[in-house]
């Protein structure tokens, strides 16, 4: 998978810009505001049908403008693969592939793998676990499509419980009557979500903790663990049915894997807590790359998002980035930086063909 074409129309801050791509690793530089992250977004947009840094579509239009355009040009197993993201204030998004509208934006996901580091990743961290639930939401859907129905179909029925239980808030019986239906949809779609991210993590830890040793030159140890409401649990219907007064109570459901999470330490310790910010970091980006082996399992490897980290970074995790990017398995990658030097001498260091663009 290489992206040979993007084209961009009233996304974010530009009017209208276009690129051509031949080369492995590609350098947006420029000063802050200029838009290279948005580049780069750009092209999130085109694996994922949404922005990595605003989730609300109508915003990633460009102010004063009525539409977004997006457009890729892909090679894939050199055949010619064109994605193209559209959207109308007032309407809602579009995502076709070589002219044919997707009917559901996840039948796309998968299609082109990819991966960003980027600082905003510190949310892992620090935010709560919903942010930590989506990366694992994300990863496992890239390639596992039983999952992310099962998914859709679960946050479905939860939205409609939820309802429900405002609905008839003052009508205990009449809610107990009716919520039963939801509750088996519920426990059904959630075993198998508990399950799938169980054996995920199950292979993806070890992963990562390679990936951290080599960042950290295996100087401390660390552990990613699931929490889970179901986890001690025998199935989730039991335990919806065991707290449903204190859901009529909160009026919404207060237990299930929309609540699972997981917890970050480094020598037992929480990452959040207790770990510096140079581990913070280090985890992130042990946790990225972690992310980019386990994607490399699919049919392609996926491409690299660098966003801002020369930056960010000290020399030694720069050092270690670039070590790591030398290996066979990575394709394409993509770098912002504000520094045109820099960016040069460190791109220079790795065995691949490079351009940058001043933007």
């Amino acid at each position: 998978m290489f992206l040979k074409e993007l084209s961009l129309t009233n996304y974010k801050n530009f009017d209208s810009i276009k690129f051509n791509f031949d080369t492995k690793i590609v350098c947006f530089v420029g000063l802050n505001g200029v838009g290279k992250t948005n580049l780069l977004d750009s092209i999130y947009h085109l694996s994922y049908t949404k922005s990595y840094f605003n989730p609300i579509p109508s915003q990633n239009i460009k102010h004063n403008e009525d539409f977004f355009f997006i457009s890729g040009i892909y090679d894939y197993d050199e055949k010619d693969e064109n994605i193209l993201i559209s959207m109308k204030r007032g309407e809602k998004k579009r995502v076709k592939r070589n002219n044919k509208i997707y009917k559901k934006f996840s039948d796309h996901i998968g299609f082109i793998p990819l991966v960003i580091i980027s600082p905003d990743d510190r949310n892992l961290i620090i935010e709560g676990s919903e942010t930590r639930r989506k990366f694992i939401d994300g990863l496992i859907s890239q390639i596992d499509k039983e999952y992310l129905s099962k998914l859709i179909d679960y946050n479905k029925t939860l939205k409609q419980r939820n309802a429900l239980l405002k609905m008839f808030f003052n009508q205990t019986e009449k809610l107990k009557k009716t919520i039963d239906i939801y509750d088996n949809s519920l426990s059904s779609s959630a075993s198998i979500i508990f399950n799938k991210r169980s054996e995920f993590l199950k292979d993806f830890v070890p992963i990562f903790k390679k990936r951290y040793k080599q960042l950290s030159n295996e100087k401390e140890s660390v552990e990613i663990e699931y929490k889970s409401d179901i986890k001690n649990q025998s199935n989730l219907y039991d335990l919806l049915k065991n707290n449903l007064e204190k859901d009529i109570r909160y009026q919404y459901t207060t237990n299930g894997i929309h609540k699972d999470d997981m917890l970050f330490a480094i020598n037992e310790f929480s990452v959040k807590k207790f770990g510096s910010q140079g581990q913070q970091k280090t985890f992130l980006i042990a946790l990225k790359l972690a992310q980019f082996d386990y994607l490399s399992r699919l049919k392609t490897n996926p491409i690299l998002l660098l966003d801002d980290i020369f930056d960010k970074l000290d020399d030694n995790r720069v050092e270690k980035i670039i070590d790591l990017v030398n290996e066979d398995n990575f394709n394409q990658i993509f770098i912002s930086d504000t520094n045109k030097k820099r960016s040069e001498e460190i791109i220079k260091k790795v065995n691949k063909s490079y351009k940058i663009f001043e933007i």
